[in-house]
This record gives C-alpha cells, structure tokens and sequence, in this order.
C-alpha cells in the first residue's frame, strides 16, 4: 500500500519567526529556531548545554492561535506557526516577571562579585526595569561561608536550576539540589558541605547571578577591571580553553572558560582554581649558581646561563656529546620542547634525551603506532559524544583527564551509548557503566585478552581488512575463559555480556589509561587494547576512535617534538631523517639511539654521563627508588635544572634557572586527542623568571657561538618544525600558530597476538598503585592554595574489610613497606579499591614516594602496619 505524503513523518518543521521563515528540525524549540534568525529572545534559566528548565519565564513568545504567551526555551517548534517575539504586550510580562524576582532579590550590586557580568543585572537593564511595583518583607537567608572554594548567598538565587543541571548533566555528580518547597526553596545541600563534590567550580559558571562565587576571587576586583587573555589549560591533557584574568599588577586571579569553547565552558578543579600555583610564594624568581662553599646563591642570568654554557661546552670537548642528558616536560609548550631535543642535538650532539613519558604513556604509543601507524587520540574528543558504545579500560577519567570524562558522560545522557568500565578500581563515573568489569590489580593484560576472546566469540567483531587476526585468534584459542577468570577475577559471562554491548556496527570509542601503560604486562595490556579498537570498529571512519591518556597537558606534544631518544621530531628515525635535520640545524646530528630515561640513571652511576640538563621535571619525584636515584644524581659533574619550584632534584643543582608558568609564556600544546592549540601570554614571567624557549635559544647560542642556525622568531620556527615533522600543515584555525596537526587516520590494521603473562607470587600482602586523583594534576597543583584546601597531602586508600582486620581507622598512620623502602601516610577507607589493593595519590613531592617503587610498573607489592 502506497503511504501518502500527509501520512508520512516530517523531520523538519517551517516556522515564521517576526516575519522571517525558516525550517529547522523537528523537536527544535522556539528559541533555537530564532537563534537560527540571528534573533535573540532574553533567557535566565536556559544553558544550551544542559536540560531546559523553563523556570524564569523571561523568554515568553506569542504563538499565532494560542490564547497564552509560551516559553521559548522548551517549547517545540510546530509546521506553520507564527510566533512574535516582541511586541508591548511581551515586554509587559517580561519586565512584571523581573520584578517580581527583585522583591525578594537583594539590591546589593556593590558588593556583589557578580555585579558588571551579572544577567540578572543585563536582563533588567536591557528591558528597562527601573523600578518596581511590588513590594515584600525581606527575609534574609543564612550564606554558605562553610563551602571550600565556593560561596552561595541563597537571598540572590532566582530558583533558575542551572547550577542544579551543570552538576549532574555535565559534571556526573549530585552536589547541590533544590531543597525544601514554595517561599522556602533554596539550592543548597542537605548538610554540611556539597557532599561528592568535585569542586570544579561548574556551577559557578553557569550562576546567572551572584548566588554562587569563587571565594579565591571574591574582592579581587571588578569584572571589566581585568585584563582577558584567552588561552589552553596548562594542567591535565584534556586541552581545554580557559580565560586568564590578569589584575593590574600582573597577577592571574580568576580563570574562567566561555560557553562558546571547544569545552562549552567546563573545567575541572585544576583548570579553574590550580592557578593559584602561578602566585606562588614558593616559585624560584632569580637563577641560582652553587659558590664554592656548596651553597646556591642568587646569581645574574648573565652569570648563570654562561656558566652553564661554558660547563656544558667543556663537558662535549673532554668527553664527547654522549656524557650529556637532557629530562623534558610534557608542561611546556611545543616549541619549547622542539628547542630542548635541538639543543641536545644539535648544539651538544647528544641523543640521550628522555622524559616521564618512558614510564608508560610513551611504550604505548609505540606499540599503538606499530598496529595503526599514529599515537594519540584518533579524532577529537568531541566524537565522543556521538559514540553509541564506550570502552573505558584501567582509567579514571577525571583523574587523568576530565575532559574525556564530561565527554562520556554527555554520550551516556544524550545518545544512550552504552559504557564499559574496566579496572581494577571504580569512580564516581561508575554509576554510568552498563557494565563493570572490576579485575584484580595488575591482570589488565588478561581482562583485555578476555574482552578480545569474547568479541570475536560474540559475533560482533569486523574482522575484514584486518592483518594477523587469525594469529591473534589462535593466541586466544590458547588462553581459556577459565583461566581469564582465575587470574582476572572476571567471568566469562561477565566478558560475553560487557562485548555484546560494544558491536563493531556501531560508533565504538575505546579510551584507555594510567592502569594500561603501566601494568606490569603493558605489552600485552596496550596490544590487547588496540586489538579491541581494532576489532569494533572504533579506528575506522565510522568509529568513534582510540583515546590513550596521560595527566599531562603536552605530554603527546613532547614527544611528537622528539624529546625521546628513539626518535627525532615527527618520529622519524636517524637513518632516515638525521641528514635533513642537520642539513636544516647546519650541523652534525648524532645517528645512533640515545639512552632513555633508566639507561640515563644507569650511565650517570656508572660515569658515562657528565651532565645532566632537567628541564621542568622532577626525577627524584617520579623515578623508582629514590635512594639510588640520589646517588646517582650526587655524582654528576654537571646538573641543571629550569624549573618554576624548588623541586628535590633542583636542591641538588648546580644551577638552577627560573622558568614561566603557562600563562607567561606564547606557543602551543597538544592534548591527546591530537588537537593543536595555540594560545598568547596572558602575563610577564614573574619577578626575573624568563621562558622556556628564551633560555634555550640563548644557550644555544653561547654554545654554538652562534655558528648555528636557531630559528628566532616564532613563524620560522614555526616553519621549521612543520617542514622537518611532517605532522602539521602550515594551516590553522588559531592565529599565527601555522601548526594545524594533521589528521589521524588508521594507515595500518595490524592485530597482536596476545600472550599475557602469569602474574608473579606476591612476596607482600598488598597490591600498591600510585596514581592521579581528580583534586590535583601532577604535582604543580600541591603549589596551588586553591587544590590544597580540598586535599591537603597523600594519603592511602584501603577497604574498610583490610583497614579492620589491621586494627585502623580512617585518619590513623600507617606504615607502607616495599622491598626499596618505607613511608607513613594516612589511612583513608574507600569502596573504590578491592580487599588487598591500596592506592596511593601521586602528587604529593613530601610523601617522597619514589622511595617505595622497585619499577615503573603497577601494583607493587607491599606490606601495611598500623603505627
């Protein structure tokens, strides 16, 4: 039977809108189809990116037929109405609903934070509301002065919910709720403070009023007082566009981040509050040379960067460019980094270049590239969204990198995807996960050979176009479910139901992190992860993509600069590329593989290398066993380091140069999902502090005597890493940063078959991982006042079973025994880790927990004692 054209369903409605027509699809409201006009209908409680509320009642419209005036904000779009959208009679009722607001709402605009970026202030300004008809007794309610970083004045909240809606649309989290009913409802929480709180500072930004403000900001100054800048994150890798806020005397007081950004706004605590870290008192604000009597003075950048120079030239000339290292930092920016592995190179004719990344992110993506032919994330992070199934495997998204979190979370809410969590320990994301595959600490390798095994025996795997997948099949014919399971802890009907969810025909994302990289077995752990992107479906076209995570802001931008030894800038090899690089540095580049990180430790204790340059990093912070680490450091002739702190490894210098924070300083990072941003200063490098980028090209220059070429301005630096790297356009969307990355697509399919090892006897009770938490990134932030408030120092999470079969209680002292050493943290009980496992925050420098690791890898075993 033929459908008739009335009988079938239309997906786009025509509306006219103050005379204008336009189509738009069907369930678009009102106020989005005017948008589409360019015509702007006055809102307070609608956020593009949340829940419509209706709730203010400002956006009222007429619609053509219909007897009341209709909110726009929520109310769909029909084919052939008519609606005004101003007229008298809407102006009326929009400034009646203004005033009726303000008789409860009080006039304090002089000392109110909020007062110059206020709509409530903009909305009765533009309509007109200068004075008011009604009237009322005001009863004051009590301020919340209790909240961390927070302030909420209950007397200003006009009930508009979005603060509500942020927090659980966007942040995933139940802080803050509408409490009691009528004249008595206020936001607030049930008791004490916002209970579950990420302290992101989300529904600040989304406050239409002064009701909730930053209480590291408050009396800081007017709104239109400050000098804007907008800039990227220079905390977590997630890349997110923030707002520096620089007041009159060159400090930054407020970050801030625009609806209209890549990130719609969003942030977590450390892109909104971990800049209190720049302001310091603690930051190194002169360079320091050690005198003769083993003391480090404060010293001229003169004196300080000719003495390195002059050491650095003697080293090379006694005994070659191989008796010098260089540490990077995956803080600085991309050209800074580039200038770093050129000035190893290039002027010292060393390779032995390394950086943090060796510990796991860096293995990773060499195994990823192997089996794809690209590192990092495939597309960016906004495909998320539109994915219809989420792999999430050994990470906790807002520790190591929120941005993805928030992404997953919008997946889960607006498109229903499905979410797999697999880990050894839970989140607060958990309550999204359709399902959970908790394994035992340390089995990642064999919870991925599990989900592999069980997507191929499912049926959902595409296996077309795929190299070595029957190798791969056959390795997994090898490994039954039954042994997946003794070692994992997982059951295969666990394993069968979480790949029924992830089909290789749907848009598949597979993000993957800290537990992956740097599991024990993190071959088989990294192989096994691909395989799976592999066999969804998630690197093709149609796939929502590959994500690895690192905590870090440039950590994929180091090393696609080169600050590694394997490999010069765009990964290319020495015997393929070390002739253009030294055609273009016009010098001699080294064609042999440097030292990596541990080779480096290894060849300084064993008086191979001389001098060691640490830029931005804290060997003795992340480097297994401290102890030896020391030794090794006590016995170099020559020890730079540039740094924003007074790090460990900087107390043991012999000259110490002062660097820039990320809001000092120009240039560009790259978050993990390959996005290259550039970004200006937002503020002069504190007291005699200089850039990253002005050491090196001055110290390049007093090495080579300036018989070297070095790029002295940003375009033709620019220039020159695109045309070396091969990994960028000279076309970009941010301008002057000539540094579009180009576009990762899977130029290779290769499957690896997987042999997960046996996991050894544990010679000491307990598992221990040290890792990320979402209240600090790395360990710039323990500098921050603003992320000290919330956790203050390191602690360690146990069961509540383990913490009373030893006799502890939360907050006690404990004792934390491995084979290399010993520390004493403070119990803290958690339902996220498992009966034997502990878990350690990363951050903390005074923890010194660098003394308890044997390896880069985790868990360790070791033993727990109640002190």
């Amino acid at each position: 039977m033929a459908h008739t054209e009335s009988s079938e369903k239309k997906t786009t409605a025509s509306v006219t809108i103050d005379g204008a027509q336009v189509t738009v699809p069907v369930g678009t409201t009102i106020l989005e189809a005017a948008a589409e006009l360019g015509i702007k209908i006055p809102t307070l409680c609608w956020l593009k990116k949340v829940s419509t509320t209706g709730a203010c009642r400002i956006c009222v419209v007429k619609v053509e037929g219909v007897e009341r005036f209709m909110t726009a904000c929520n109310t769909p779009v029909k084919d052939g109405i008519t609606v005004t959208t101003t007229s008298p009679e809407l102006e009326a009722a929009r400034k009646k609903t203004l005033e009726l607001m303000l008789v409860n709402h009080p006039l304090d605009c002089p000392i109110c934070d909020a007062a110059g970026e206020c709509d409530l202030q903009d909305t009765c300004y533009t309509l007109k509301v200068d004075k008011n008809n009604y009237g009322a007794d005001l009863e004051r309610l009590p301020i919340r002065y209790d909240w961390k970083l927070l302030e909420s004045d209950p007397n200003r909240c006009i009930l508009c919910e979005k603060c509500v809606k942020v927090c659980r649309e966007v942040v995933g989290r139940e802080a803050i709720e509408v409490v009691d009913r009528g004249d008595n409802t206020i936001i607030d929480t049930t008791s004490g403070e916002p209970l579950n709180c990420d302290f992101c500072g989300n529904c600040i930004g989304a406050c239409p009023t002064g009701t909730l403000i930053s209480k590291p900001f408050k009396f800081k100054g007017r709104p239109w007082t400050f000098n804007v800048t907008r800039s990227v994150c220079a905390f977590c890798s997630s890349g997110c566009e923030i707002e520096y806020h620089v007041s009159n005397s060159g400090r930054v007081e407020r970050v801030t981040s625009s609806d209209d950004g890549y990130n719609k706004g969003n942030l977590c605590i450390n892109g909104r509050f971990g800049y209190a870290a720049f302001n310091s008192p603690q930051r190194i604000l002169s360079p320091l040379m050690r005198d003769t009597s083993g003391q480090l003075k404060k010293t001229s950048w003169d004196d300080a960067l000719g003495t390195v120079a002059a050491r650095l030239k003697e080293v090379v000339s006694v005994s070659g460019g191989s008796a010098c290292a260089g540490i990077g930092s995956p803080r600085v920016t991309n050209e800074e980094s580039y200038l770093f592995q050129k000035l190893m190179r290039g002027a010292l004719g060393s390779n032995n270049i390394d950086s943090e990344a060796r510990l796991g992110f860096f293995p990773a993506q060499v195994i990823q590239w192997e089996m794809l032919g690209y590192s990092g994330g495939t597309f960016g992070m906004e495909a998320l969204e539109k994915a219809t199934a989420i792999v999430v495997i050994g990470a906790d998204l807002k520790a190591e990198s929120a941005g993805f979190a928030y992404r997953m979370i919008q997946a889960s809410i607006k498109n229903d995807a499905k979410i797999v969590l697999a880990g050894s320990r839970a989140s607060s994301l958990n309550k999204y996960a359709n399902a959970f595959l908790q394994c035992r600490p340390g089995s990642e390798a064999w919870l991925v050979a599990g989900l592999n095994k069980a997507v191929l025996a499912e049926g959902g795997a595409d296996t077309a176009n795929l190299s070595q997948v029957e190798q791969l099949k056959s390795s997994l014919e090898a490994l039954s479910f039954e042994r997946i399971t003794e070692v994992s802890g997982i059951t295969e009907t666990q394993f069968r139901a979480a790949a029924a969810m992830i089909p290789s025909g749907g848009r598949t994302a597979v993000i993957y992190g800290a537990d992956v990289v740097r599991s024990a077995d993190a071959r088989n752990a990294v192989a096994g992860t691909v395989n799976l992107a592999l066999l969804t479906g998630a690197v093709s076209e149609s796939g929502a993509g590959i994500y690895p995570l690192d905590e870090k802001n440039n950590t994929q931008g180091m090393l696609d600069m080169g600050v590694c030894p394997e490999y010069l800038p765009g990964y290319h090899t020495y015997e393929h590329a070390a002739a253009a690089f030294a055609e273009s540095w016009k010098t001699t580049v080294p064609t042999v593989s440097g030292k990596n990180l541990f080779q480096i430790v290894d060849a300084i204790e064993s008086g191979q290398i001389k001098a060691l340059y640490v830029m931005g990093s804290d060997p003795l912070h992340f480097i297994p066993n401290r102890t030896r680490v020391i030794k090794a450091l006590q016995k170099l002739e020559l020890l730079i380091v540039q740094d924003l702190f007074m790090t460990e490894t900087a107390r043991m210098a012999h000259v110490v140069l002062p660097a820039a924070t990320g809001a000092e300083k120009s240039g560009s990072f790259t978050s993990v999902d390959n996005r290259v941003q550039c970004f200006n200063a937002a503020v002069k490098p504190a007291g005699g502090c200089r850039t990253d980028s002005d050491i090196l090209q001055t110290l390049y220059a007093l090495i080579t005597s300036g018989s070297v070429n070095v790029a002295q301005n940003a375009d033709a630096l620019h220039h020159e890493i695109t045309q070396l790297t091969a990994l960028y356009s000279e076309v970009c969307d941010h301008d002057g940063c000539r540094m579009g990355r180009v576009k990762n697509r899977t130029t290779t399919a290769v499957c690896q078959p997987l042999s997960p090892v046996a996991p050894p006897h544990a010679a000491r009770p307990f598992a221990l991982t040290i890792g990320p938490v979402l209240h600090h990134n790395g360990s710039m932030t323990t500098m921050s006042e603003n992320n000290l408030l919330i956790v203050r120092e390191a602690y360690v999470e146990m069961t509540s079973q383990d913490a009373a079969s030893l006799g502890i209680s939360a907050g006690d002292a404990v004792s934390i025994t491995s084979d290399a050493g010993s520390v004493s943290l403070k119990a803290r009980l958690s339902d996220h880790v498992q009966n034997g496992a502990l878990y350690v925050p990363a951050h903390f420098r005074d923890a010194s927990l660098s003394t308890l690791t044997v390896s880069a890898d985790f868990p360790q075993n070791v033993s727990l004692a109640k002190i």
